[in-house]
């Protein structure tokens, strides 16, 4: 997830300008919830179609 189109409850201004205390707070917690999310959608469908790729050669292997 991403803060550009978060509102902040407490001064009513985009989380992403961290205008207040809260909003700066809000878009720290955000930025380090998950290793991952800053990574675009492209990237994510890439590493996906690798692990299927490389269960799919450990399946294969483990067959012979």
């Amino acid at each position: 997830m991403t803060c550009d189109r978060l509102v902040c409850a407490n001064c009513a201004g985009p989380v992403s300008e961290g205008r207040c205390a809260v909003c700066r707070a809000h878009r720290e917690r955000l930025h380090r919830a998950s290793p991952l999310a800053g990574l675009s959608p492209t990237a994510l469908i890439g590493l996906l179609l690798t692990l299927v790729a490389v269960a799919l050669v450990a399946q294969r292997f483990a067959t012979l």
